[in-house]
């Protein structure tokens, strides 16, 4: 599958269940797009509630930090009004631990995962609970000083 169609299939969401559905029909939180692998990270809101991605217990884009600029992001819209977010392709080959968790989330609501060794498994509320203080630190490759001088010296 090309990223372009799994963005567009996001669309046809009705409710933030039915989007998290389409993402683990599309086999989230790690998905092959266009032969190279991806955790699968969405933030956004349905008519003004929230949903977002948690790694480790902590939101996505804090646990992703500066890494978020190697990251490739697009907006969605879905069926409704006032809804979509975007979605964000973190390469798999970037993430530089063999373990951490993985949660789709709305206020009442999750989808929640281990990710161990390249694999992905779905877990209870209770079961990520638990492990999330007992997992490794998440670490991603981050840029290099040098491209980071690079883009202060692009916006600067």
């Amino acid at each position: 599958m090309k990223v372009e169609g799994f963005v567009a299939s996001l669309k046809n969401a009705e409710t933030i269940g039915g989007l998290f559905k389409i993402l683990q029909e599309k086999g989230a939180p790690l998905v092959e797009l266009d032969g190279q692998r991806f955790l699968i990270v969405v933030e956004g809101d349905f008519e003004g509630r929230k949903f977002w991605t948690e790694i480790n217990g902590e939101k996505a884009n804090q646990a992703l930090g500066d890494a978020m600029l190697n990251s490739s992001s697009f907006p969605f819209k879905c069926k409704r009004p006032y809804t979509g977010g975007n979605v964000i392709f973190v390469n798999f080959d970037d993430i530089e631990v063999e373990k951490f968790l993985v949660a789709y989330r709305d206020p009442d609501y999750g989808i929640f995962y281990l990710v161990e060794n390249g694999e992905a498994k779905e877990i209870t509320r209770e079961e990520y609970e638990e492990l999330k203080d007992k997992m490794p630190e998440f670490k991603i490759k981050s840029m290099s000083e040098e491209q980071m001088d690079m883009m202060g010296a692009f916006f600067g």
